[in-house]
């Protein structure tokens, strides 16, 4: 009898943490990561207009709908993520190097609680507008994403160019931003 017990509680611990594993993203550190899309699902798609609580009050809108930028940029984070913790930094200290004409860069907070990500965001000194997407609901829902970080490229009509998925490095920034430019 106490192995049938013991047997039955190891089968509901390892569905237990399968069901966890599958519901916060499944992050093992890495910065590779698995997406519910193919990688060029959205490459074409038009992105209807959305608008997000701003992380710091306000609303954040789609620039694409509101002002007419020459191209936008999604970064998709939390602070809750291993690979966004070395990422967004990093990306938040670049974007402070482009001229604010090439691009629009706003930022999504998924999935996270808004103290956390508030004192994140503050810590790695970005300065572009964070949208928060507390469910997943845009990320996940409109987005398809199903870990983070993840970086969209989008054209002034709102048009999905690139995506990169998992960690984006200043490289393949620059060349996206610079393919919006001739987009």
């Amino acid at each position: 009898m106490m192995f049938v017990s013991l047997g039955i509680g190891a089968v509901l611990a390892i569905a237990l943490i399968t069901v966890v594993s599958l519901l916060t993203g499944g992050s093992n550190g890495t910065t590779t990561s698995t997406t519910l899309a193919p990688p060029a699902a959205l490459d074409g798609t038009k992105i209807a207009g959305f608008s997000l609580p701003g992380l710091n009050g306000g609303t954040v809108k789609t620039p694409w709908t509101t002002t007419k930028p020459n191209g936008t940029v999604l970064l998709f984070f939390a602070s809750w993520c291993g690979p966004c913790q070395a990422e967004f930094p990093r990306v938040a200290k670049y974007v402070k190097t482009l001229n604010p004409a090439t691009a629009t860069v706003v930022g999504i907070d998924a999935n996270d609680e808004n103290g956390a990500a508030q004192r994140f965001v503050k810590k790695s000194d970005a300065t572009f507008s964070v949208g928060v997407d507390p469910n997943g609901t845009l990320t996940s829902g409109t987005f398809l994403f199903g870990t983070l970080p993840e970086t969209v490229f989008l054209n002034k009509k709102g048009v999905v160019k690139e995506v990169i998925y998992g960690a984006v490095s200043n490289a393949e920034l620059t060349a996206g931003i610079a393919a919006l430019q001739k987009a």
